[in-house]
């Protein structure tokens, strides 16, 4: 086992051990959208597991198919579900004429690249016993002018050319209207998938879409319908353009202007996300500033999965993924590389899904400005503070007793930084540039024999695995010293 792997396994004990106490977690149950975060994937470019569907794939052409399958994912769940994910998001996976899925030939059928039905059922079931849920896209416009509707003489009305050699359908249609309906409702019912985000959806009356997610949710209750754009419908969850830019510009180096970030609680849930499938990748952003994108991740991360909404991340962010535009920023994954990201982003993830207060509590911003930003977030049960310190220097700040309350304490679960009040009444934080920490605020008890018990045994556990580690390589000079006497 590698070094860091042991290490991380102390950490781990240390962490686990600290948060018996203040932490009042409990699993998840009876979930709904705020409660999620999402891994946002194309199957064609996750993993190639099943070479018996490799028709015609080409990795040497950008937008050829590149031989993802169903169980490709089914291959890999486990990295998603190393970094907490619990919806993967994978596309459209109809019958398509184009690698992304977006051209759909026919809603009823699978595309055959990406596997059969079996498999995709597969896929379901297998991340499902993960406690993962699967979201696939059903694009409504915009889809291969070779789509099975355009060869019906009864639907020759309905089809509209676009530009771009695609077609779309005339919607004010009632019989147009039935059929989108159908396939949508039909799919639903054949495969048990945990929710539909309906895409290329642009001009399209919001009371049909409404009508789409009510006859879907009086078929299935608990499935999500999201959008993949923004819209009026009443989608579980909203996606706000807008942010995704501000979190670009606030992320992409340090010291940027981070006031807009407020994180409210009000109203609908929504999307939080830096980019997505569709737009250029935030590590593209990052280079163009000289700055060290899986710092910039880093940072972008811990904010996204700690402030109120619905966190989406695009695949192959945990590993810096870059690229302008597509096909350029949908390269097939590529998992041989530093997991330090990885671990990150599902350290952070631990917090959320084992704490209410994280994903659905309160939240007061007590300090943001310039990239430093401290928020509270709470509920009945639990109290956090959350410190962002994504400036270019160490920052110092003072939390009034009027915020945390007296005789607490405040201990980090990331740089193992404890804080406790000072004669002033305050608490004193200090922290490192390009740091996020996580305070967990408990009554302050004196000294924490649970604590440092857990200390002990890490101490002992990392002892011993210096002693194996020296052992090892005494035995193995010994062999090499009596294999060249020989």
């Amino acid at each position: 086992m590698k070094t860091y792997k042991w290490i991380r396994v102390v950490i781990a004990l240390m962490l686990m051990v600290c948060m018996i106490a203040p932490l009042n977690a409990q699993a998840v149950t009876n979930k709904r959208i705020q409660d999620e975060s999402i891994y946002d994937l194309l199957v064609d470019r996750y993993f190639n597991k099943t070479i018996e569907n490799d028709f015609e794939v080409d990795t040497r052409i950008p937008d050829a198919f590149a031989g993802g399958d169903f169980m490709g994912v089914v291959e890999k769940l486990d990295h998603i579900e190393k970094m907490g994910f619990t919806l993967i998001s994978i596309g459209p996976i109809f019958s398509t004429d184009s690698y992304d899925g977006k051209r759909v030939v026919d809603y009823n059928t699978l595309e055959r690249h990406f596997g059969t039905q079996e498999e995709f059922n597969t896929l379901i079931n297998t991340a499902h016993e993960k406690n993962i849920g699967v979201i696939t896209d059903f694009p409504i416009q915009n889809v291969s002018s070779e789509h099975v509707f355009t060869t019906d003489e009864d639907k020759a009305s309905w089809v509209i050319d676009n530009a771009d050699g695609t077609v779309s359908w005339d919607l004010t249609n009632e019989d147009a209207q039935q059929a989108i309906l159908d396939a949508a409702l039909t799919f639903i019912q054949e495969y048990n998938v945990d929710g539909l985000r309906l895409t290329a959806i642009e001009g399209i009356d919001t009371e049909f879409l409404n009508l789409i997610s009510e006859t879907l949710k009086q078929e299935k209750e608990d499935l999500y319908v999201l959008s993949g754009e923004p819209s009026e419908a009443n989608f579980d969850a909203q996606i706000l353009s807008e942010k995704e830019e501000m979190y670009r510009n606030a992320f992409k180096n340090v010291d940027m202007k981070t006031s807009q970030i407020a994180g409210k609680t009000a109203g609908p849930p929504f999307i939080q996300q830096i980019d997505s499938i569709n737009s250029k990748r935030f590590t593209a952003d990052a280079a163009e500033e000289n700055m060290f994108p899986p710092t910039r991740w880093k940072m972008a991360m811990a904010t996204l999965l700690s402030i109120p909404g619905v966190p989406s991340m695009t695949y192959g962010s945990e590993i810096a993924v870059n690229g302008e535009h597509p096909p350029e920023s949908h390269p097939i994954l590529n998992l041989k590389t530093d997991e330090k990201l990885i671990e990150f982003i599902g350290d952070i993830q631990l917090l959320r899904n084992k704490s209410s207060a994280l994903r659905t509590g309160t939240m007061e911003m007590l300090h943001n400005e310039a990239g430093f930003m401290i928020y509270k977030r709470s509920n009945d049960d639990e109290t956090w503070i959350v410190v962002i310190n994504n400036t270019s220097g160490t920052q110092t700040f003072n939390l009034d007793r009027e915020v945390i309350g007296d005789n607490k304490e405040l201990r980090g679960l990331f740089e193992n930084d404890i804080l406790r009040q000072k004669d002033s009444g305050n608490y004193h934080l200090v922290v490192d540039r390009e740091i996020a920490e996580f305070y967990i605020v408990n009554d302050n008890k004196g000294f924490n024999k649970l604590y440092i018990a857990a200390l002990a045994v890490a101490y002992l556990l990392f002892l011993s695995f210096l002693y194996i580690v020296w052992r090892r390589k005494g035995k193995h000079r010994k062999s090499t010293i009596e294999k060249k006497t020989k």
